[in-house]
């Protein structure tokens, strides 16, 4: 396997809700990312797969045991936390925030201050975004949208 990414050199760690995160640059070019890119934060290499066409993207942040793989973007001010997965086609981006247990896959969206957590499940064409939290148990999928207000 073939590294895309490796952590910024000389770069300072962000101390970051308690846990140490660096920045991410491109080392090769893949899908819209090109070598010398910076990319986003992440904890430790196990948060961001080295394969597919994933990438955090901005100021986004990946910690935790949480997991971006696949094809998934994260980007804006996301944050991916805890045992979270994002994989698939899917896209987490603003300020919204994936953590627990949750995941979000296939072509699914998480956007505006939306949250998803807990065992939650989106998936499938389904987009949480607004101020829409999606927790415990629940499962969104299909050509479903759930909106919430934003404060």
């Amino acid at each position: 396997m073939e590294k895309k990414y490796e952590f910024v050199k000389d770069d300072a760690r962000l101390l970051w809700k308690g846990r140490t995160i660096r920045r991410i640059v491109a080392i090769r070019d893949f899908d819209d990312v090109k070598e010398g890119d910076l990319g986003g934060y992440i904890e430790s290499e196990s948060n961001l797969s080295q394969e597919g066409a994933n990438w955090v993207y901005d100021n986004a942040a990946v910690y935790g045991d949480a997991e971006v793989c696949g094809d998934a973007k994260v980007y804006g001010n996301a944050e991916v936390c805890g045992r979270a997965k994002v994989y698939g086609d899917a896209k987490v981006y603003g300020d919204a925030e994936v953590y627990g247990r949750a995941e979000v896959y296939g072509d699914a969206k998480v956007y505006g201050r939306a949250e998803v957590c807990g065992d939650a499940e989106v998936r499938g064409e389904a987009e949480v975004y607004g101020g829409a939290k999606v927790y415990g148990n629940a499962e969104v999928y299909g050509n479903v949208y759930v909106r919430g207000e934003l404060c």
